[in-house]
This record gives C-alpha cells, sequence and structure tokens, in this order.
C-alpha cells in the first residue's frame, strides 16, 4: 500500500516552496492515535511493510514488519496493562537504541499512558528529580549495572516502590531482585489488545510524551506534547528529510533525545519509510557508514558533531551512491563542514532548526537551494517572527528572538505547556508568541541564520558577538576537529572571546599553534572576534544528543 500521508493532509505534491508555505494543510482526526491509526492500520493494510530494521555492533540484526510492530505493541499493553499501568501514568524510559523501545512506546500510545523518553547517562540526582517531578509510575531500563543500581538508589530516596523492567535480555531468563523481565513477559503476552474507548480512550489533547529539555538554566524543564504532535512531524519527514516510500531512513539520536521523535519514529512512518536504527556503545564513524552502506539507507541525518568526524576520516572510497538526501539539526552547522562533505559525497546537507518544543519550524525544505550555514526558511503554519529587545520584529539583518506568533491558533507539532510549571510556561508563552529563546537574523532572501542562545552571546567591549560565527571561522582551520567559543570575564572588556578545541589527529597543543590558530581567525573574519582565551581539551561537554554544553564550560571559568 501507499503511505498513509494522504489521510493527514490536504495536499502532499507542491511545485515550489513558496507554494508549500501558503498552501500546505493539516487534516486533523478526532481521537488521533498514531499506535492505532498509523502502525496497525499498515499491520491492518499491507502487514508485510518493513517498519523498523536495527542493528548493533555485535552484527545482531532484526528485522520487523508493521504487522510486527502491531502484535508485539500489543503485548506490550497487556503487560503494562496487568501491571496497573493506564491512561495518564508517567513511565520512563532508558533504552538507548534497543529495538523494544519501538514497541513500548506504541503500547504506552496504545494504553494512553505518558511517555517519558530519558538517556542512559542519568545519574542519581537527575533520576530523583524526573521520577518526583512526573510523577512517574514505572521505569523501563536497558540491562546495565549503573542504571540498575542508580534507579534503586533514587526509588530509595523518594520512598518509593516504583514498577521495574529489565530490557535486552534475549534469553528472558535474567532475574534482578525488583525487576521484571521484558523478554520474559512479553512472551506470556497476548498479541490483543482493543482500542479503549470511552474515558480509557485517548483524545487530541491528552499529553502523549515529556521530555525533559535541557534549559542553559535551572533544572530541565518539562515538554509536554499531545496526541497531535506525530502529525507534525510530517513537515520534518516529507519535506524537509524528503524520505523515500518503501525506502530506509536513518536518523543518529538515542531514544533519550527529541531527535528520535523528530527522526526515528512519527514523521519516517507516516510517509512510508522503514527505520534503520543501529545500536552502538560507542560512535566510530567509518563503523556508521558501513553500516548505513550494508544497509543500502537512503535518507541520513545527524548531529553536525558526526558531520564533524565524517569529513576528517579518508572517504574518497566511500559509495555514497545509494544516498539520496543528508540532513542535520541539532546545532548549527559550520560552512566549512557543508562544503567538505559536499566535495566528498555531492551531497548538500540540509539544515533544519527547532527544539524540543517544536518539529523542524526552520529548515531546508526539498525545494530550496542551502546556502552553507543558513537554517533554511519558515515551515508552513509555523509564524516566525523575529523580535528585537523591544518585541518589535526585526528588520532584515538585524538580530531577534525566534519567536513563533500563535495569534491565529497554535500548529500541529509545537508543545503546549511546561508540565506541571505553570511560571516556566509564562516566561516563554505571552503576547500570543512562544518566545524559544534562540537568536538569529533573517537576510534579504528570507533565510534564517542563527546566532545563539540568548545566554550565549558574548558581549565584549560593546560588540555583540555570537558564539556560531567564531566557530564556523575557527573550523576552517585543519587543526580544529570540534571547538566551543564562549565569553569569559575581563574586567576591561567586560567579556573576551575564549576557545575551547578538540584538535584533529596529528596536531598537539602548543603557544605556537595557538597563535597561528587567533591568526587564522582575524584573517576570516572581524579581528575583534578572535579568541584572545585559547585552551585545547580532549572533549568538549555535551548533552547526549550532541550538543556542546557551552554554560558549563562558562561556569566552570567563573569558579
Amino acid at each position: 500500500m501507499s503511505s498513509l500521508i494522504k489521510e493527514y493532509v490536504n495536499r502532499v505534491d507542491f511545485d515550489s516552496y513558496d507554494d508549500f508555505k501558503t498552501n500546505f494543510k493539516f487534516k486533523i482526526p478526532e481521537n488521533f492515535n498514531f499506535a492505532f491509526d498509523i502502525v496497525d492500520k499498515y499491520a491492518k493494510e499491507d502487514p508485510e511493510k518493513i517498519a523498523l530494521v536495527w542493528c548493533n555492533d555485535a552484527n545482531e540484526e532484526e528485522i520487523f514488519t508493521f504487522k510486527d510492530m502491531k502484535n508485539y505493541s500489543n503485548k506490550v499493553a497487556n503487560f503494562f496493562t496487568s501491571l496497573g499501568i493506564k491512561k495518564g501514568d508517567a513511565v520512563m524510559l532508558t533504552l538507548k537504541n534497543r529495538f523494544e523501545f519501538w514497541f513500548s512506546m506504541m503500547g504506552l500510545h496504545k494504553i494512553g499512558a505518558i511517555a517519558i523518553p530519558a538517556t542512559h547517562m542519568l545519574k542519581v540526582k537527575d533520576m530523583t528529580y524526573r521520577i518526583k517531578s512526573a510523577e512517574v509510575k514505572m521505569i523501563l531500563s536497558v540491562d546495565e549495572a549503573d542504571l540498575i543500581k542508580d534507579y534503586e538508589k533514587s526509588e530509595k530516596q523518594l520512598n518509593l516502590r516504583l514498577k521495574k523492567v529489565l530490557v535486552g535480555d534475549k534469553t528472558g531468563n535474567k532475574e534482578i531482585n525488583g525487576w521484571l523481565n521484558f523478554t520474559k513477559e512479553i512472551k506470556e503476552s497476548s498479541e490483543d489488545f482493543k482500542r479503549p474507548t470511552g474515558s480509557a480512550g485517548t483524545n487530541n489533547e491528552d499529553p502523549l510524551l515529556i521530555y525533559f529539555s535541557s534549559g542553559t538554566t535551572g533544572q530541565p524543564k518539562m515538554v509536554k506534547h499531545n496526541y497531535i504532535y506525530p502529525l507534525g512531524h510530517i513537515i520534518t519527514a516529507k519535506y524537509w528529510h524528503n524520505v523515500v516510500e518503501d525506502g530506509l531512513h536513518h536518523t543518529s539520536a538515542d531514544t533519550g533525545w527529541a531527535k528520535t521523535s523528530w527522526g526515528s519514529l512519527y514523521g519516517q512512518w507516516i510517509a512510508g519509510s522503514a527505520l534503520f536504527i543501529y545500536d552502538y556503545n560507542r560512535f566510530d564513524p567509518i563503523n556508521l557508514l558501513e553500516k548505513v552502506k550494508k544497509y543500502k539507507v537512503n535518507t541520513f541525518c545527524a548531529p553536525p558533531t558526526i558531520y564533524r568526524f565524517l569529513i576528517k576520516e579518508d572517504l574518497t572510497n566511500y559509495d555514497f551512491s545509494n544516498w539520496t538526501y543528508a540532513t542535520t539539526a541539532g546545532e548549527p552547522l559550520n560552512p566549512e563542514v557543508y562544503n567538505k562533505f559536499y566535495d566528498i559525497s555531492g551531497l548538500k546537507i540540509r539544515e533544519a532548526f527547532g527544539q524540543s518544543e517544536t518539529v523542524a519550524i526552520v529548515a531546508n525544505f526539498i525545494w530550496i537551494d542551502p546556502k552553507p550555514g543558513a537554517m533554511g526558511k519558515p515551515a508552513p503554519l509555523y509564524n516566525i517572527e523575529l523580535l528585537d529587545m523591544e518585541d518589535n520584529i526585526a528588520e532584515i539583518g538585524e538580530e531577534g528572538e525566534i519567536t513563533v506568533n500563535v495569534e491565529n491558533g497554535s500548529p500541529p507539532g509545537l508543545f503546549e505547556e511546561y508540565y506541571k510549571d505553570e511560571e516556566k510556561t509564562r516566561e516563554s508563552w505571552y503576547d500570543n508568541h512562544y518566545h524559544s529563546g534562540d537568536t538569529a537574523w533573517k537576510d534579504e532572501d528570507d533565510y534564517l541564520w542563527f546566532i545563539g542562545r540568548t545566554d550565549d552571546i558574548i558581549k565584549s567591549s560593546g560588540y555583540r558577538i555570537g558564539p556560531f560565527e567564531v566557530e564556523s571561522a575557527l573550523i576552517t582551520h585543519p587543526s580544529v576537529l570540534e571547538c566551543a567559543i564562549t565569553g569569559y570575564p575581563d574586567l576591561i572588556r567586560g567579556q573576551v572571546v575564549k576557545s575551547t578545541i578538540v584538535l584533529a589527529k596529528g596536531y598537539t597543543p602548543s603557544e605556537e599553534l595557538k597563535k597561528e590558530i587567533q591568526n587564522h581567525v582575524k584573517s576570516v573574519t572581524a579581528p575583534y572576534k578572535y579568541p584572545r582565551i585559547v585552551e585545547f581539551v580532549d572533549e568538549l561537554p555535551k548533552t547526549i544528543s550532541g550538543k556542546i554544553k557551552r554554560k558549563e564550560i562558562r561556569t566552570e571559568d567563573e569558579n
């Protein structure tokens, strides 16, 4: 069968970006439930259609059809229901890239429970905060000793008795006191699960999932999305990723990151593409490329960090012929990376902008000729406005905060609120705008260019310096593999520019290299932006999604 996308949009094909921006509309059904209305419908009408291709570094492989997805998610729903999980209950998942994540998410959607994907890098204090804040009732975790122990410590600190499920034991025989074995329980669960009705059924406004967003200040915020959220990712998958119907799409993302919802779950399935999941313990760029080549992935998305690693490898003999599209998001893409990858592969990396709170709201959509370093243009139904310090619309070339004007309604994919936090919701939602906290500028062709988080912008001797533009200059030097630009306290200038650099293979730190890098930046961008402080490090602090944690660098420098 063809994809289900036609059921949820007014048109599928458009002649141009302007046609897309002006005329694209969603068709929103009543009581939409992705698990029943997409997964189970494919299972009924085309049961052998491939949904998920999974592999790992141990050369294990699993291929699941939509019929498999329906059956396994029904088993999960029955298993969870038997534990007392019901509509509105919060369930936290730290499953890395185990295929059981996809079964579990669909099972939770069918029950109406609230899914809370989380990174396996959480520590006790992180777990405790999340479990308490979201009133979590059950934990699903991969079988890793440290995670298991930390969850148990958190449970004791909170004086709770949570339902706990161990995922990843293929035999179904492993026993840990207090933990149920996912494999064993699923084997014993029924494949029949009827769609709940009445008060037990789901509504469009019900909470579907919560992401804990790692903001620049304070504790993470709970980003709540409703059951319409998956439809918003039609824009992400069809018109930015450009997925191939009955093809294979890969997005490099841990399931604890919202990028999984962007690239490895909702929009891709609605548009008819299967997902390729590579479950690795340690990232290796060559291993990733070999897996992508072996399984003939068509469309590929990864954060700029991965592309930066790829261009430093010798890829002259790598065959990119099966790739039709390459995209990136998560942080700005340096023009140097864009240009080098294009030289190697012949593919233009198409950047997009969004947050845990949104879908792809600005992107280099399929009709747009990308400008290296530009985020692209606004998505349809998203009235993007750049507002200056006085909340006036910024002129062309002027910086402003990226906001979404919702005066005429909130589009699918935009979050509703920060769960259980009216104060933080009010700080971001006011005057009929969602305020993203990110800053950009618009050029004369209506392309948007990222500057930085409001908190990341450096104020030095009266100048406002965005970290991205300096990082883009730095990375053109052959010695720089990765870098972060931050403001360093200075009594005279207020702040000076500091660069924290990870060196490429074959380079070693030295005072001579520092001077060379500083002079290089002066030669490729305005001299006042050059880093007066250069620090070489083995690695940069990052979130699980690969975003550089500039705040952590700033905090260390201020102490």
